[in-house]
């Protein structure tokens, strides 16, 4: 009984993981994007690696990593800025991937992965420790999750190759997680430095999650739809 109640908790935790960060996934196709396409899986496998690091010393810290405000706003002012770069300044945005880039922009672009994913990291333990108190539990719920959402990184990325509007898409939903960043730093300053719980602005993350899915759902369908021919 005891074990079939630990499955349960990590397939709710891979579960979750892949819904509450469905945003993380496009991100990290976008990220990816932009280097040259023999090594975006490259890049996408030393992000796996990063992950799996970076999720196990913040589960093995997660008291003090809940309260990482200034992670997350680092994160939303770079997704931010990304997305608007990619509505006000097409031609930057647009321009094709290189086809060779330095081992420096190589690292550059893992680096960002990484970042985000430090980002993300403070929601990903606040649900973890919430469903279980079982440490192994929560370390495979939440590496099996990071596996699955490496995997949807990757199918991102030939959507952004196959549908061009697919993009626009992607970039509306990196500028939604960055809004969701901001208030959730915003949120975790107010409580934690500020000690004045009264102005956060309380964002309910899992609605939040809700909305960038059904936005994720109808863009989907416009973005991939085939336009007609004359």
């Amino acid at each position: 009984m005891e074990l079939s109640g630990a499955l349960s908790a990590i397939l709710a935790l891979i579960v979750l993981e892949v819904i509450l960060s469905a945003d993380n996934a496009l991100i990290l196709g976008v990220m990816v994007q932009k280097l040259p396409v023999h090594l975006r899986r490259k890049a996408l496998f030393y992000g796996i690696l990063g992950a799996y690091v970076l999720r196990g010393l913040a589960l093995f810290f997660a008291s003090l990593v809940i309260q990482l405000w200034w992670a997350q706003a680092l994160g939303a002012a770079y997704l931010l800025y990304i997305a608007l770069k990619h509505f006000l300044k097409p031609e930057e945005a647009h321009a094709p991937p290189p086809l060779e880039v330095s081992a420096a922009q190589f690292w550059k672009v893992v680096a960002q992965v990484e970042l985000m994913d430090l980002a993300f990291a403070v929601d990903s333990v606040l649900v973890a420790v919430a469903l279980s108190d079982k440490l192994w539990v929560i370390y495979t719920g939440v590496f099996l999750g990071i596996l699955a959402l490496r995997m949807l990184a990757s199918l991102v990325v030939s959507l952004l190759d196959r549908y061009p509007r697919f993009s626009h898409l992607a970039y509306l939903v990196v500028g939604l997680a960055g809004v969701k960043l901001a208030v959730g730093g915003w949120d975790k300053f107010a409580k934690e430095v500020l000690h004045r719980p009264e102005i956060a602005l309380g964002l309910d993350k899992e609605a939040f999650s809700l909305l960038i899915l059904l936005v994720l759902l109808l863009g989907s369908l416009w973005a991939t739809r085939v336009p007609k021919t004359a």
